[in-house]
């Protein structure tokens, strides 16, 4: 499989960078990751770089169970960061978003509130839930799905890695072959607060690869910040 990707990632109005983004992948396959360390924790880019270079460090394009995997990955990434906290005395914590692709089959993970969003047959067709107060407020119906990024709960987190309980991802099997010009886009929740999930299919239309895909939208976002905004990361990916 061939993949046109293109990773963006700044600080934001913040002071440090805390996400953190990666990926492997060859002709078989591939997975992608975007990570966001928690502002309120020590050492918030130590947690997401761990939880990057953990679950693309020896991933195997062939596995045939992707789920599978993803969860070992996940489960593995706790644990170094766990091993962090203990080494440095510091709680460390990070959301994490996790693509894989293989033979066609894609399989999506998240736990906290990175997301994964799919593009099949030009149309918007999934995206993760976040494990958020805001999320769960929408659920109920108190809230619009465009709410979420401006709730007064929108970065209370009920899912996290870097704890011993409350980190294990919700695992999507996507539903439909991948095809050539299927699209994904990962990122942080620094990104997709000022996007609308429209904004996010229009511009995939309009743009001729991933690359452009991700400038169309980080113009939009660029317009809306107010300068003390959050880090932000996009992780776009586009099937050849």
């Amino acid at each position: 499989m061939n993949f046109d990707i293109f990773e963006y990632t700044s600080k934001g109005g913040r002071d440090y960078n805390e996400d953190s983004l990666g990926s492997y992948y060859d002709e078989n396959g591939g997975v992608f990751v975007v990570a966001d360390g928690l502002g309120g924790h020590n050492r918030g880019e130590d947690a997401s770089a761990t939880a990057v270079e953990t679950i693309t460090s020896g991933w195997n394009t062939l596995a045939e169970n992707l789920s599978e995997q993803i969860s070992e990955k996940v489960e593995q990434a706790n644990a170094n960061i766990l091993m962090l906290q203990k080494q440095n005395n510091a709680v460390m914590k990070t959301t994490v978003a996790v693509l894989a692709v293989s033979n066609y089959k894609a399989v999506w993970a998240n736990s906290g509130d990175s997301r994964v969003y799919f593009i099949h047959k030009n149309e918007l067709h999934s995206y993760t839930k976040d494990h958020s107060v805001a999320f769960k407020k929408y659920l109920a119906g108190e809230i619009t799905r465009d709410m979420i990024a401006t709730d007064e709960d929108q970065s209370r987190l009920l899912r996290s890695l870097g704890g011993a309980d409350r980190y294990q991802p919700d695992i999507c099997e996507c539903d439909t072959p991948i095809e050539q010009g299927d699209a994904f886009m990962l990122c942080s929740d620094g990104a997709w607060e000022y996007l609308k999930d429209e904004e996010i299919l229009i511009d995939f239309l309009k743009a001729e690869n991933a690359e452009k895909w991700a400038e169309l939208l980080l113009l939009r976002i660029m317009e809306r910040l107010n300068g003390n905004n959050d880090n932000l990361s996009v992780l776009t990916v586009i099937v050849e």
